[in-house]
């Protein structure tokens, strides 16, 4: 089952996105259940099957829309990092994070920069002209197998970003995001063929 959920119940987990990304506005959480893969799975095994680009290539409708979406980001100049002050978030990174992360913070992935993963939790960063974002994968263990939160939060860089996420929430919430979550779905059931049975 793919459905968004309240910011309450991901807001119950403990993450460490709660305290670095605490001043940044949790724009919505989606909530999908991934059957079996035993107790030694983790958001690296996750990690190995989703990348940026397969998430793109997810079905034709949102193949076309991402690809409209680089369109107008060359078209309008979206896509460049703005320069400071508005500072990545690898700064706020302690020292154990840094050692902690199971992938090296800053590490590049697509249009994102990974911040800090774990075992249960991946967030990476994008900067550009039209928003600071930010997207956390939890990936938690329950009785018939995982349950992967998928949270998006939001960081205004100016007027634009309000109006951009008016104009791009509707085919995200209606198209992008749960084409996105059937692949991970299947990625996952592929992966773990004893869950199917």
């Amino acid at each position: 089952m793919r459905l968004r959920v309240s910011p309450e119940e991901y807001e119950g987990i403990d993450l460490r996105a709660h305290s670095l990304l605490a001043d940044v506005p949790l724009h919505d959480v989606w909530r999908v259940d991934l059957p079996g893969g035993g107790a030694e799975r983790s958001v690296l095994d996750l990690r190995a099957l989703v990348s940026v680009g397969n998430l793109v290539e997810a079905n034709a409708a949102a193949r076309f829309l991402f690809r409209l979406r680089a369109w107008l980001g060359r078209a309008f100049g979206w896509d460049r990092e703005p320069p400071e002050p508005r500072s990545s978030f690898l700064e706020r990174l302690s020292p154990a994070d840094r050692e902690a992360s199971l992938v090296a913070p800053g590490t590049a992935e697509g249009p994102f920069r990974v911040l800090f993963v774990s075992r249960r939790e991946a967030i990476s960063e994008i900067r550009n002209s039209t928003v600071h974002a930010f997207s956390v994968f939890a990936l938690l263990g329950n009785a018939p197998g995982h349950r992967l939160y998928w949270a998006i939060y939001v960081r205004p860089v100016g007027p634009i970003t309000s109006w951009y996420m008016r104009l791009i929430d509707p085919f995200r919430r209606a198209i992008i995001y749960p084409a996105a979550l059937r692949y991970i779905q299947r990625a996952w059931a592929r992966e773990n063929p004893e869950a199917a049975a």
